[in-house]
């Protein structure tokens, strides 16, 4: 998932998709999400570190009495991983809480 500017209607992004030649774009969707009321963190570094954020998540949860709403999570991609390095890496992960 992929954050995008308010301006991304869906004809600017339907527009986007004709700009470059990819088998996979027709596999790309826009989505508007309301997500209620949740719990968000920035995550800075590896993907492979975000286990980290989320035990500060969880700690903060019990700490301030709240409860999750389910298992599920989202990530939302700040950073382009093939053009920044692991440690600069930004991906905000949100719980949906109760």
């Amino acid at each position: 998932m992929i954050r995008q500017p308010e301006f991304v209607t869906e004809e600017v992004f339907e527009f986007a998709k004709t700009l470059k030649k990819n088998p996979l774009f027709k596999d790309v969707k826009r989505i508007e999400i309301e997500d209620g009321k949740c719990l968000q963190m920035m995550h800075i570094g590896s993907f492979d570190d975000e286990i980290y954020s989320f035990e500060k998540m969880k700690s903060y949860l019990e700490t301030h009495g709240l409860e999750r709403r389910s298992l599920e999570h989202r990530e939302i991609y700040l950073s382009d991983f093939r053009r920044v390095e692991k440690d600069k890496l930004k991906t905000v992960l949100r719980y949906f809480l109760k």
